[in-house]
């Protein structure tokens, strides 16, 4: 039995009727399956790049994903190098005191980078030994026995994509993740991979996490849209927007406009980032709660908020 988080039974505090005078009903958030798969995410999720440990305690960031968590986001996401293993260890904090039951939330992790120095086998790979203690790792960091998705942080040219898809197929196969996916790998990248899995009968990489907002869009506008409609691949997307936690990826879909946003929404760039962010073009209310809870503890601890150097 789940024991009670700081906020009450199965860790959720009772649904507050508005974030900074804004209403935030729980069926407004919206969510899209996650590739071919059956399950579903969020359209915005949580992202701990930057923030954990450089910006965020352990207080802050519970605070902030349980602002998330009450505006409808399900889908947290963090990578093994992020603040050298520390983010992860500060998120699995965070979900123990929250107490959430574990079925109600995913969490993502990504594997390349490496935390072990300058060992040649340990940074920088995907091969099968880095990837199989990488995990092992994270697990032990978050206090997890799964992750929901792991994702290749880049793609290796010195590692045989047949040794990275068996290790990530094995990875699945042994329970340490349920899903596997890509960041930042081409379109060519991905299909080989797709084609190695399908060959040997093994379980193929689902998403696909890209850099997407108004500078950075060329991969997943032009190369990635074809691999998606024939694949049925996911695309999750991060962007380092205003408002938003960066990296903060909209998930499955590509967005068909960006268009007029600041002229038809009118509310400064943090819903411009928004309107770029969600397929479709509409940024969820509740969302804009959440990013403006994180904001205030931001502001609270005496750090820079990321509207500060822009402005409205």
């Amino acid at each position: 039995m789940t024991s009670a988080g700081p906020f009450g039974p199965g860790g959720r505090r009772p649904m507050a009727d508005s974030v900074d005078g804004m209403a935030i009903p729980e069926d407004k958030m919206e969510y899209r399956r996650l590739g071919d798969t059956g399950v579903k995410v969020s359209v915005l999720s949580f992202g701990s790049w930057v923030t954990f440990d450089n910006q965020l305690d352990v207080d802050l960031a519970l605070e902030c994903m349980q602002a998330a968590h009450d505006a409808g986001c399900n889908f947290f996401d963090n990578a093994e190098a992020y603040a050298g293993g520390k983010s992860e260890s500060i998120m699995g904090r965070a979900l123990r005191e929250l107490g959430w039951p574990r079925w109600s939330y995913m969490v993502t992790t990504k594997l390349f980078w490496g935390i072990h120095g300058a060992d040649p086998n340990m940074r920088n790979t995907l091969n099968r030994k880095y990837l199989m203690q990488a995990i092992d790792g994270s697990l032990e960091r978050f206090g997890l026995d799964f992750v929901d998705v792991v994702y290749c942080h880049r793609a290796d040219p010195d590692t045989p994509m047949e040794e990275t898809v068996w290790a990530m197929s094995e990875m699945v196969s042994q329970g340490k993740a349920l899903y596997w996916g890509t960041s930042e790998w081409t379109a060519d990248e991905i299909r080989h991979a797709i084609e190695i899995a399908e060959r040997h009968h093994l379980h193929k990489p689902v998403p696909e996490q890209s850099q997407h907002n108004l500078v950075e869009r060329p991969a997943v506008a032009e190369e990635h849209a074809g691999l998606v409609e024939d694949r049925a691949a996911g695309e999750a997307r991060w962007e380092a927007g205003v408002g938003l936690d960066p990296p903060a990826p909209g998930v499955t879909g590509l967005s068909p406009e960006a268009g007029d946003g600041r002229r038809r929404h009118g509310d400064g760039l943090r819903r411009l980032a928004g309107v770029w962010a969600v397929p479709g073009g509409r940024m969820p209310e509740d969302a804009q709660g959440a990013a403006r809870a994180r904001q205030r503890s931001l502001a609270e601890a005496g750090g820079d908020t990321l509207e500060a150097p822009l402005g409205e």
